[in-house]
């Protein structure tokens, strides 16, 4: 249903943290533009968790309106309570969304069968293409490819973003699954390993300073060009590995502040970048080709 390059756009803000709704038309234009095969809004990238549920809301709203039908939009709603994520899951479907992300209950640390419960409740609440979302270095919380496996029997959970870092994940899950789940790298250094081993794309921070490589990346790697692909690969190797030398968005915004796309603004507790770490991301986007 989703393959390929997937952005986790950011949401540019003011210096003051004010939404720039100017600028995030913008970045969807160039991303649409470049060969990004979806826009996943209002993710960790997105600072979802320092958005109110208005503004929430609101961004989904937007980019679906301004995307406009030409690539799928993939709506964040994921959330620790399971009646808000069905709340902002619902919100998104009623605005146009192609599907949405969610991710696993965070700090409240529930078990698998609380995970498992929790996905159910939100699939059965809200008839729209879901995807989940595992990233336990931020949730302190791991979905076991045991429980995607009785979550796949649900035919609207369609996919899971894997953000282990652990490849051999893709055959734990197809072995359970099947052909019933999509699985979306969400750690950008392994994406084309991830889809030799029989992913279908990723879901992406590299992607929003260079949407055209990734996409090509993606496209040969699922084309089964891995020589192609690896080339691709390795002049974006060091923007792989330094747009995370501080938390996720800080140093993607910061770059994309720096190709004059964006405004600096974040929101506290998230700050700019560190000075110290700014030209190690500049030699990464130079590296990659993306600075002019």
């Amino acid at each position: 249903m989703f393959s390929g390059s997937m952005v986790a756009i950011v949401t540019p803000m003011q210096a003051d943290g004010t939404l720039d709704r100017d600028s995030l038309n913008k970045l969807i234009e160039w991303h649409i533009d470049s060969g990004t095969d979806a826009i996943v809004a209002v993710g960790t990238t997105g600072e979802s968790a320092t958005l109110t549920v208005e503004e929430h809301c609101g961004v989904i709203r937007q980019v679906v309106a301004q995307v406009n039908g030409r690539i799928p939009v993939i709506a964040g709603t994921g959330a620790n309570s399971t009646s808000e994520a069905i709340e902002l899951s619902q919100s998104a479907k009623e605005v146009g969304v192609d599907g949405v992300l969610l991710v696993t209950p965070y700090y409240n640390k529930p078990t698998q069968e609380g995970l498992f419960l929790h996905y159910k409740a939100i699939a059965e609440a809200v008839d729209i293409p879901q995807i989940l979302y595992n990233v336990p270095s931020r949730t302190a919380c791991d979905l076991l490819p045991e429980t995607v496996g009785r979550l796949a029997g649900i035919p609207n959970i369609v996919g899971i973003k894997e953000a282990t870092g652990d490849v051999s994940r893709v055959a734990q899950i197809k072995a359970l699954c099947g052909d019933k789940i999509e699985l979306y790298t969400g750690d950008d250094a392994n994406t084309v390993d991830f889809i030799i081993a029989g992913g279908q794309g990723a879901i992406s921070v590299t992607a929003n300073v260079a949407p055209a490589a990734m996409h090509s990346m993606c496209a040969a790697a699922m084309k089964g060009d891995e020589q192609t692909a690896r080339a691709i690969d390795k002049d974006l190797a060091l923007l792989h590995e330094r747009l995370f030398v501080e938390a996720n968005p800080m140093p993607v915004k910061w770059a994309l502040a720096e190709m004059g796309l964006i405004p600096t603004g974040l929101r506290l507790p998230m700050t700019n970048l560190s000075e110290k770490y700014h030209q190690p991301v500049r030699e990464a986007l130079n590296a990659a080709g993306v600075l002019n």
